[in-house]
């Protein structure tokens, strides 16, 4: 059994805080709304009158809070975490917030002699009930075997990212993607409908292809990825495809903004000689306009 602080009783941490008092731990909550620290209360957790009388004594503070500025408040504001908070202590953040202002946090825990480090989460509030999440641990090889048990708590899957800050670093990617995707996929849907195709017949194709599967574990990994940009499928056939695309839906009035804006980058790379290339050297074409050096030579 752990003593553990926990801030932030939202959608998500009330759940997830409930997991960690069912396997046992003894825990000391805190949160702005009464009701949701009453609603643990009942669950067998102590209540805090602020983060620093929560963090006294404990073992292990988590923080799952809406962004950074209040990661920052409350552990280095009036009442805060560092107050009262043990040099033996592990702070686990498992807020979504930017990766700089993340790493700022760790650097003045450090700093001030606490340890650190960030894991937060992914899947959705029914996930949180369940303890089924998806945790994404970014610190030190020892913080991480050290926190183990308390996120397994909490998760089905624990994903070491190799080190403090990269926690929230794979997090702000997968979200970044899954996020654009769900617009692109709307874009994709739509021309669907106004092209009369049934959305399940495209359902069945796109999801054993690229397009529902991803680039990530179908074409880079056979192509850019290896090293090996020789046309499999060429990136001048993919600029006329995606240009029939925007044409038709242009005559069906379906707006395609990111079809147009994806159209751009293809104008780029043929810019830059690659039209004969394999489609994949799209990622190579975005890390020299990115400023990176290229992996794969022309």
């Amino acid at each position: 059994m752990a003593l553990i602080a926990f801030i932030g009783l939202g959608q998500m941490g009330s759940p997830m805080a409930a997991n960690l008092i069912k396997q046992g731990h003894q825990l000391t909550v805190y949160d702005i709304s009464p009701q949701a620290v009453e609603g643990l209360v009942s669950c067998g957790a102590k209540a805090a009158a602020s983060p620093a009388q929560a963090a006294k004594g404990a073992e292990f503070v988590i923080t799952m809070l809406p962004n950074g500025d209040l990661v920052q408040r409350v552990l280095f504001g009036e009442n805060g975490v560092a107050e009262t908070l043990s040099p033996r202590a592990l702070v686990i953040d498992m807020s979504t917030i930017h990766p700089l202002q993340s790493d700022s946090l760790c650097r003045e825990m450090q700093q001030r002699g606490f340890s650190y480090m960030d894991a937060p989460v992914g899947r959705t509030s029914e996930q949180a009930v369940t303890g089924t999440l998806l945790i994404l641990a970014g610190g030190t090889a020892e913080q991480v075997a050290r926190a183990n048990d308390i996120l397994m708590c909490m998760g089905s899957e624990l994903v070491n990212c190799q080190g403090p800050g990269m926690g929230i670093r794979v997090k702000l990617i997968n979200n970044y993607m899954s996020i654009a995707l769900n617009a692109l996929s709307a874009e994709a849907a739509v021309l669907c409908e106004a092209l009369g195709l049934p959305f399940d017949v495209a359902l069945q194709v796109m999801s054993g292809t690229p397009a529902g599967k991803g680039h990530f574990t179908t074409s880079w990994p056979n192509k850019v990825l290896k090293g090996d940009l020789s046309p499999a499928f060429m990136i001048d056939l993919a600029h006329k495809d995606l240009g029939i695309a925007l044409d038709v839906a242009n005559q069906l009035h379906v707006p395609m903004p990111l079809g147009a804006a994806s159209r751009e980058v293809y104008n780029q790379a043929r810019a830059a000689g690659r039209g004969k290339q394999d489609w994949t050297a799209i990622l190579e074409q975005v890390r020299i306009c990115a400023g990176l050096s290229p992996k794969v030579k022309l």
